[in-house]
């Protein structure tokens, strides 16, 4: 007798392809704000229907490795964030603008780089 019934298998195997799709959903996100710098990281996704990621890695020119995880989360009274999970923050009506557009410009993207062949 296996460890896990078919639907816990169905389940993982569910899971599994769910994240390698946000991973790539994460990477064409990432080209919309432009070239990725040498030695740098950008991933911009989608989270669920209220939660937006902007993750970045980088090298400045000394050397040194930075990370920057942006979080923003859309409610009902405007769009919060935190940075590298401190406190939340409103952001201004142009940050969340910004996001909008990001965010469309993502789905367009995502849709025709990735979904494409499902529609």
């Amino acid at each position: 007798m296996g460890l896990f019934t078919t639907s816990q298998l169905s389940q993982k195997k569910q899971a599994v392809k769910y994240r390698e799709l946000i991973r790539k959903e994460a990477v064409i996100g990432g080209k919309i704000f432009g070239p990725i710098p040498k030695n740098g990281r950008r991933e911009f996704f989608c989270l669920d229907e209220r939660t937006w990621v902007w993750h970045e890695e980088w090298q400045d020119s000394a050397g040194t490795h930075h990370v920057l995880t942006t979080r923003y989360d859309v409610r009902p009274d405007g769009v919060v964030k935190t940075q590298n999970n401190s406190h939340y923050t409103k952001v201004s009506p142009t940050e969340a603008h910004h996001l909008l557009q990001a965010a469309t410009l993502y789905k367009e993207r995502v849709q025709s780089q990735l979904y494409a062949d499902f529609q």
